[in-house]
């Protein structure tokens, strides 16, 4: 029986160590490795509205039509794992409802290819893998991990430059909470230039005018998640229009909307994997961590007690049986 009170101690003593230890693992080493943007990616977010966009065949702008821009991104996992970083393809198309059933990106509205790299850690652009465009800023199709009250830079692939985006609250999608960042773009000249007739552009004496492409947006709007960075849900406001040579007035309206926002099921998506992600680093950052320290305190405390205990029980035996001895010589 003394043999086994004095294993019990040391071994509850050793496990609650080792709990110790483990948990602190978790926080400082497992957890910040876990945060790393995943190179593997294959997701669509798809937002919808109504508003204007110029029909081609009819040469004139049309009002109070459904509009659908589709982004599908798929992670590069070969150059990812060859140079460490977030390799991701991006396709964007915008559909009307003459485009949308034709599935074809190349007879959509418009339709543009990309390919983005960042860091997996900070999010910040890195320039290799064949990056295209060559983007600046905090955020793009994500924000970093741990997301803060403070205003973020947000690549606007439209403007081709970065728009800062303030924090303006709190807010809840599907149960989930976020972080709202919200911003505007002034109209500004993207930087493209269109073969158009002049007519078209004010411009009737002249046959063909090389027109300048501006683009404005009256509200982007993110709902955030903090510990992801994912986007839960997205407003934004779009407006792109052609000017002719030197005009400070627009001529021509590509593209319009007073609201494009994520539709439900893009919402449900997001969230899903959100609440998954988000529920995985808080266990390793903080539950585990925390239940660890409790854990193992109780677990050490007990087997110290015990350890205690344990050596105090001789001394009080020998002195009983020293006492009995000193009776029995009497």
């Amino acid at each position: 029986m003394r043999r086994t009170a004095s294993v019990l101690p040391l071994a509850l003593l050793g496990l609650g160590v080792f709990v110790l230890v483990f948990g602190q693992l978790l926080g400082q080493y497992v957890e910040p490795r876990a945060k790393r943007t995943p190179v593997d990616v294959d997701t669509t977010s798809v937002l919808t509205g109504t508003g204007s966009y110029f029909d081609a065949s009819a040469l004139a702008t049309v009002d109070g039509k459904q509009i659908t821009i589709t982004r599908r991104i798929v992670g590069d996992v070969a150059a990812g794992e060859r140079s460490g970083n977030a390799v991701w393809n991006v396709s964007t198309q915008i559909d009307t409802p003459k485009t949308l059933p034709l599935r074809d990106p190349r007879r959509s509205l418009q339709w543009t290819t990309e390919r983005w790299v960042t860091d997996r850690r900070t999010n910040l652009p890195v320039h290799c893998c064949g990056e295209q465009p060559s983007f600046r800023g905090d955020a793009y199709l994500k924000f970093p991990f741990d997301v803060r009250r403070r205003t973020y830079t947000w690549w606007d692939d439209v403007l081709g430059a970065a728009v800062p985006l303030k924090f303006t609250g709190t807010t809840t999608v599907l149960g989930q909470e976020g972080y709202v960042f919200a911003g505007t773009v002034a109209p500004k000249p993207t930087g493209v230039f269109r073969q158009v007739p002049g007519t078209l552009v004010g411009r009737p004496r002249q046959d063909q005018v090389r027109a300048e492409e501006w683009y404005a947006d009256a509200g982007i709007e993110l709902a955030v998640e903090r510990r992801t960075g994912r986007i839960m849900n997205a407003r934004i406001a779009p407006k792109v229009t052609l000017r002719a040579p030197g005009a400070r007035h627009d001529a021509v309206t590509l593209l319009a909307s007073d609201r494009l926002e994520f539709t439900d099921a893009t919402r449900r998506a997001q969230v899903a994997q959100t609440s998954r992600d988000s529920r995985r680093l808080e266990v390793l950052g903080e539950t585990a961590p925390a239940l660890g320290t409790v854990a193992g305190g109780v677990l050490a405390a007990a087997g110290v007690i015990l350890l205690v205990r344990g050596r105090r029980r001789p001394a009080v035996g020998g002195a009983s049986q020293a006492v009995d001895r000193t009776h029995t010589d009497d």
